[in-house]
């Protein structure tokens, strides 16, 4: 790339999103040049990212490596931790900051591209789940932007460009069902990590993939929707949609409804985000309507996903709760991908420690953090309970 184009930084630079990413800048050229890296613990994928890149900084997770990696990067400033990643989203002449980071150590880097004045392109959505005034006050008062990545927001921002709250009668987020669509939670009980981690239609991180197939990120897509869009949350619908092409529909007042259909490639609102409100061709076939034939929508099985209804729970009731669940849900799927516990009992674990909770304002960083820190704990003492139980009882 070119010393010209808007300046990028991409956090998440080694995963699903972070690849997807870099297949989209390669085919927008010298429109935009990556300034800015973030990998985790992947540090041999990053350094080679970064040497193919060339950015103006890096950051890792583990602040003992920042000397070898330095060694690796001659002239690129390498951070690390919580505060390098912070630092990187705030990066000085970066224009745009791909978050595809997962889970809550997204918040901070968000809230801080934010209040310095960055367009926030956002595939990691606990950020809003989490501290969605925060989050949206911190980009009203720093003058920055807020563009969703997701396949379903980003969809139904389209739908509703030009468009007022007040003319939206309902918001429809789509859902492949994931990998157990049509099963009874008896079915569920024997349920493995790797069974859980086959999506039959998207390729994700296991983290992300696990919760499509309890549908607790459907559940928290409804959280992020009713936000960014400005409508109560039960104005969000959520149906199953076996294909994955319709990829959200909006309904309005006079009883129309738009649907964005689109090819299941992360491509597609990867590269909305970054060009809006222009586009660009895609590097990639366009969908055969043709040769799909037909749509198929139903509702969803609330009895065996339950973690739908607890996040329609957490989001009416508001303050700390989502916070609270997003943070049991982190612990709960890693136990269960630890093999700890049963894929059943990770809304055990969910539900348990939202019961527990005494909801209370998320009105500051500090009280969102202390109820992150407490659902944490809530549901790291119920998994202890749960280990080693027969996976499935009634909750």
């Amino acid at each position: 790339m070119s010393m010209a184009g808007k300046r990028v930084v991409i956090l998440g630079a080694t995963g699903s999103i972070g690849d997807t990413t870099f297949r989209v800048l390669d085919n927008l050229g010298d429109e935009f040049r990556v300034v800015g890296l973030s990998a985790g613990d992947r540090v041999e994928q990053l350094v080679r990212r970064a040497r193919a890149c060339k950015p103006e900084a890096v950051c890792i997770a583990d602040g003992a490596q920042v000397e070898g990696v330095r060694s690796q990067l001659p002239g690129v400033r390498v951070l690390s931790g919580p505060e390098g990643l912070s630092q990187l989203a705030a990066l000085d002449g970066a224009d745009v900051v791909v978050n595809g980071l997962v889970g809550a150590v997204g918040l901070r880097p968000t809230l801080e591209a934010l209040k310095a004045g960055k367009t926030v392109a956002m595939a990691n959505k606990e950020p809003l789940v989490m501290a969605g005034g925060l989050v949206l006050q911190a980009a009203a008062e720093g003058g920055g932007a807020l563009l969703p990545v997701d396949s379903e927001p980003n969809a139904m921002w389209q739908c509703l460009r030009g468009e007022s709250a007040s003319a939206v009668r309902s918001l429809f987020l789509t859902a492949s069902g994931g990998a157990f669509r049509g099963w009874t939670r008896e079915q569920m009980i024997t349920v493995t990590p790797a069974q859980a981690l086959d999506h039959p239609t998207w390729r994700m991180g296991s983290k992300i993939t696990v919760d499509c197939a309890t549908l607790m990120n459907k559940g928290f897509e409804v959280i992020e929707a009713s936000l960014l869009f400005d409508v109560d949350i039960d104005q969000v619908k959520v149906v199953v949609h076996r294909e994955s092409v319709v990829h959200s529909m909006v309904e309005f007042v006079d009883g129309a409804i738009l649907a964005h259909l689109g090819k299941t490639d992360m491509s597609l609102p990867i590269q909305y985000a970054l060009t809006h409100p222009k586009r660009r061709p895609a590097p990639m076939d366009t969908l055969d309507l043709v040769g799909l034939g037909a749509l198929h929508f139903e509702e969803p099985d609330l009895l065996a996903f339950p973690a739908l209804e607890l996040c329609y729970e957490a989001g009416r009731t508001g303050g700390t709760a989502p916070a609270v669940l997003n943070a049991a849900d982190e612990v709960a799927v890693e136990g269960f991908l630890r093999g700890e516990i049963g894929f059943l009992d990770i809304h055990e674990v969910n539900r348990h420690t939202l019961g527990a909770h005494i909801p209370g304002p998320a009105d500051s960083l500090a009280e969102v953090l202390a109820a992150d820190e407490e659902g944490r704990r809530l549901a790291r003492e119920h998994v202890t309970v749960v280990r080693g139980m027969p996976s499935g009882r009634a909750t």
